[in-house]
């Protein structure tokens, strides 16, 4: 396969699912397992880790989720991976994933329980987790809805996980469009 700029690269292959998603439910213990990762993001990064929170299904108190902890990382340029990589290389985590077209995002992992999503400071898509996020912590009717659609979607066959994650997109961004029309 040929890539450019807007063919994600895999570093490290895909693995086809051919199957439901397995999601578990709620583990108080989450958090905790943020903040052991966050202090390890830390320690590797320094001041170069401008941002470090805790986002996906995990990071909602009540979600069932996939047992996996996301993190959005915010550092100062992406791109520039040995500005960062080789420090979380260090320390564990492995470059999985290049989407230069896409917020210039890279994707670390700590198989098969710790994702690190890493944007250039100020990007949208960090912005845009955030919202999510806080819009399911605060929203009884959106976290039903949310939830209710992951255990409908989830259950069906997939070839990817990353399949289900693009199947639950509308309703993501009706929860979304409800949260700024209430910002407002």
């Amino acid at each position: 396969m040929v890539n450019d700029a807007t063919t994600p690269e895999f570093l490290i292959p895909r693995v086809r699912l051919d199957g439901p998603v397995r999601l578990v439910e709620p583990d108080p213990a989450w958090p905790e397992r943020y903040a052991r990762e966050e202090e390890r993001i830390r320690a590797a990064l320094g001041e170069r880790a401008v941002q470090i929170e805790h986002v996906g299904s995990t990071s909602v108190p009540g979600l069932a989720a996939k047992p996996i902890i996301d993190i959005a990382l915010s550092v100062a340029d992406s791109a520039d991976e040995s500005a960062y990589v080789p420090a979380l290389e260090s320390v564990g985590y492995r470059l999985r994933l290049r989407e230069p077209s896409w917020h210039e995002h890279r994707l670390l992992v700590d198989s098969p329980t710790v994702q690190i999503h890493v944007f250039s400071t100020g990007s949208a898509e960090v912005e845009r987790m955030l919202r999510f996020r806080d819009r399911l912590r605060s929203s009884s009717t959106d976290l039903d809805l949310y939830q209710n659609t992951k255990r409908e979607l989830a259950a069906r066959r997939w070839e990817y996980v990353q399949d289900y994650a693009d199947a639950k997109t509308s309703v993501i961004e009706a929860i979304m469009a409800r949260a700024e029309h209430d910002d407002r």
